[in-house]
């Protein structure tokens, strides 16, 4: 039970209360860019909850399983070449490097699903499908997962694989939720009668920031969360 309310708490976190949009404000470029239409935002924010999903699954096993002081396989790597060896091998340095390589890779892979299955949406997209690419906000995920895996001092609080995917697909279903809302916003747009210093980006990116003020409302909630889960005990 304990362990379901931490998943919630996270989940929660993730899409509403700490939106990476609107909270963290990574994922700034698709946001402002493939929110003109509300089909185009949803398919944008579907392909990028994929992309956050796999790269997170694929960040963890290689942060928890080689990357992280003391990854159980690269320590038995480490012994194999060196028997006499002490202290905990640590490859953090390279998380970026890797990060990146696992984020393409799983672009590529949606663009050529997309691409084969969905041809319009692929053209609607344009140049901001394999821009996924570059989206911080899926970087950001991963970086969150590795400071929870490797930067945890206590090894009872060391992420597993369901929290890590769990923050992965919340956050991208709060990615989803943010651009679909500015997609609904921006069409309602087009019918008003915006003055033509602000027209395009920025009407665009003062509504972010009142959406940004709204979504600062629900700060607290899981504290709340936190009360009940207590109390549910």
């Amino acid at each position: 039970m304990e362990y379901l309310g931490e998943l919630i708490l996270i989940a929660v976190g993730a899409a509403i209360i700490n939106n990476f949009v609107l909270y963290s404000f990574v994922g700034i470029c698709p946001f402002i860019g493939v929110s003109r239409r509300v089909d185009t935002a949803f398919g944008m924010g579907c392909a990028v909850t994929f992309v956050i999903t796999i790269a997170a699954l694929l960040s963890w096993t290689f942060t928890y399983y080689i990357l992280r002081p003391g990854a159980p396989l690269t320590a038995w790597v480490w012994h194999l070449v060196n028997p006499d060896a002490k202290g905990a091998v640590d490859l953090t340095i390279l998380s970026y490097i890797v990060y990146i390589f696992v984020i393409a890779s799983s672009v590529q892979l949606v663009e050529m699903y997309v691409r084969k299955f969905f041809p319009p949406l692929y053209k609607s997209f344009g140049v901001f499908l394999p821009l996924i690419t570059t989206n911080c906000a899926i970087l950001f995920a991963c970086l969150e997962i590795m400071k929870h895996v490797a930067g945890a001092s206590d090894p009872s609080k060391v992420w597993d694989l369901g929290r890590s995917l769990t923050l992965a697909i919340f956050g991208g279903v709060g990615f989803t939720i943010a651009i679909v809302i500015m997609a609904g916003i921006r069409q309602d747009l087009d019918n008003c009668d915006v003055p033509k210093a602000l027209r395009g980006a920025g009407i665009t990116l003062i509504v972010a920031g009142i959406l940004s003020l709204a979504f600062m409302g629900f700060a607290g909630v899981n504290t709340q969360l936190v009360v009940l889960m207590g109390g549910a005990k």
